[in-house]
């Protein structure tokens, strides 16, 4: 499938930059990352099978 095929079928094209890798394995923001488990902690995780 080529790229005229791809943008044919309407749905968009994204070309991820390589570059970005660098960020693998890498906390950008510990703030905000502690305090989103600390929620999860407390509260969980919701239970999707009752709806």
């Amino acid at each position: 499938m080529g790229m005229k095929d791809i943008n044919t079928k309407k749905k968009p094209v994204v070309l991820v930059d390589k570059t970005l890798d660098f960020f693998n394995d890498k906390v950008l923001f510990p703030e905000k990352l502690e305090k989103a488990n600390e929620m999860l902690r407390k509260v969980g995780l919701p239970n999707l099978e009752n709806e």
